[in-house]
């Protein structure tokens, strides 16, 4: 098939690109493909939302009857957390950039259905279950588009009786809007060098539960925001509680992925958090409904690539678009979106949007993510008290305009961070409980994660004994842990022999593997279309 602009993603930002070209010419034939059966399946958030990207796109959004967002946040709180107490920071400490006020509590998969809707009735095509595996290039090397992957391929590599082969989209312009460490977005920035200037992306990983808690418990549009216990002063990463409607609340942890100790798991260090006591009030006599996981961007300004290549452009969170200090990206990965569509429909005959690459940091994005700059490298150095200095040099862009550190590089990419298992204080943790507390195979069954069996594995690795050679005797396997899904094992056998064991169906598709492996060894690459996670209201 041929178009005019293809887009990898039926994400925020690959949504309102598909928008925002119906609206400047209606004429452009615009398709989105998404690797989810259903929009909004693969979509994780918060989310906290920053209407201002919706404002932008779809001025009249709040009149709507089917408005995905209605629960704006009326309090705003924030804590440090020690293993018994909550401390209290007041709202006067932080600059006004880090508000709430104004954003709205909701669901992210909801959005993207909205926003769907919309561009459907402009006429965008939208193809749900449909992985694109594959940039396809011209004879000059500039993308002319992608293919998405067969179908009905055994695990033995040959077609079966189900087989139904790929096709190939090609357009004027690529658009990818995959999300953070996508996996055609890691393809082109190797190839084109995208990122020769700004060096490595860091990431960090999201966990969140939805909870139905107990009558009189859920308080509409209270948020609140944590940092401690249960993380030491070296590792990143907090949590988010967000109140909404119906009794939900969301419940989540990040923990950035350039921690050190390779015994860390994320996955048990959000758990721990809910047995706090402030949380073990909130959380008893509820039930857990939802669970999903999902790597997010947070290098920030200095770690954006360059946006804009030989036939397309990397919007929302594959180009890294996200607000750390904030925890936001959705309204940035909506106004990248528009400003690819607008410089494509302005400059037709150009090779590549170049108004898009040239004008993201003079424009709204910039002013977002230029202020908070050095929260994440401080943070990264420091530890907590380097998200202390954060914190002022955001007071000083507020006060003074700048910043006295002008804006510092990250030293290091996320898989680079690890110390050997014997260097450091192997971290145990408690059994699950089953009441606040579970483990990770009861968590993907609430994901609705299912991929066909029959299917080669999407997990690759470049070298398949390198995780037992190596990464067992030095770091213990860290795969086992960080991984919030039970996909990695390493069994031992009667005769003491171990082997690395992968298991793909319960993937949740958070990319952590690809991100934080030492040797870099997995590549995550997409599974037939349609398999994964599917998130109803993440």
């Amino acid at each position: 098939m041929t178009c005019d602009v293809v887009i990898v993603g039926a994400g925020p930002a690959g949504l309102a690109a598909a928008i925002r070209l119906k609206q400047r010419s209606p004429e452009l034939q615009v398709i989105v493909v998404e690797k989810g059966a259903e929009t909004g399946a693969h979509i994780l958030s918060g989310v906290v939302m920053d209407p201002m990207g919706l404002d932008a796109l779809l001025p009249g959004w709040r009149e709507e009857d089917d408005r995905p967002l209605r629960q704006e946040v009326v309090e705003d709180r924030f804590a440090f957390l020690t293993r018994e107490r909550a401390f209290s920071v007041p709202e006067m400490l932080f600059p006004a950039r880090l508000s709430n006020k104004g954003c709205f509590v909701g669901s992210l998969g909801e959005v993207t259905r909205y926003l769907a809707g919309r561009a459907e009735g402009l006429g965008v095509e939208i193809y749900t279950g449909f992985a694109a595996t594959e940039i396809l290039y011209d004879e000059t090397g500039r993308v002319a588009g992608i293919a998405t992957g067969d179908m009905g391929v055994g695990k033995d590599g040959q077609p079966t009786a189900a087989f139904t082969p790929g096709m190939e989209l090609r357009a004027r312009y690529t658009l990818l809007a995959e999300g953070a460490r996508g996996s055609l977005s890691k393809q082109v920035i190797a190839r084109h060098g995208l990122d020769r200037d700004s060096g490595f992306q860091k990431y960090g990983l999201g966990i969140k539960e939805v909870w139905e808690v107990a009558p009189g418990k859920c308080h509409p549009g209270l948020i609140r925001h944590t940092v401690g216990w249960p993380l030491d002063r070296h590792t990143g990463g907090g949590s988010f509680v967000y109140h909404g409607a119906d009794q939900l609340v969301t419940v989540g942890f990040v923990v950035h992925l350039d921690y050190a100790n390779p015994t860390l798991s994320p996955f048990d260090e959000f758990q721990r958090f809910k047995t706090h006591p402030s949380m073990r009030d909130l959380l008893a006599g509820g039930r857990r409904v939802a669970y999903g996981a999902r790597a997010l961007t947070e290098g920030g300004w200095q770690a954006v690539p360059r946006v804009a290549f030989p036939g397309g452009a990397l919007i929302g969170c594959a180009a890294g678009f996200m607000n750390v200090a904030r925890i936001k990206g959705s309204h940035n990965a909506i106004l990248s979106g528009m400003q690819a569509a607008d410089a494509i429909v302005a400059e037709p005959d150009l090779p590549e949007p170049r108004s898009y690459e040239a004008g993201w940091r003079m424009s709204a994005i910039g002013r977002d993510l230029y202020p908070v700059r050095n929260v994440k490298p401080l943070w990264s150095r420091f530890g907590l008290a380097g998200l202390a200095l954060g914190g002022l040099d955001m007071w000083a862009h507020a006060l003074a305009g700048g910043s006295v550190l002008g804006t510092l590089r990250h030293r290091k990419a996320d898989h680079a961070s690890l110390r050997p298992r014997a260097e450091v204080t192997p971290i145990v943790y408690p059994n699950p409980d089953g009441v606040l507390t579970f483990d990770r195979l009861s968590s993907v069954y609430l994901s609705g994660v299912n991929h066909e069996e029959n299917q080669p594995c999407h997990l690759r690795l470049a070298d398949p004994l390198l995780p037992i050679r190596e990464n067992l005797p030095r770091f213990g396997e860290p795969a086992r842990l960080y991984c919030p899904a039970g996909v990695y094992e390493v069994a031992v056998a009667a005769d003491g022999a171990a082997s690395f064991v992968i298991n793909a169906q319960n993937c949740v598709h958070c990319k952590t593997c690809d991100i934080k492996d030492p040797a870099q060894n997995i590549t995550w690459t997409p599974p037939e279309g349609g398999g994964g996670p599917n998130y109803a209201n993440m």
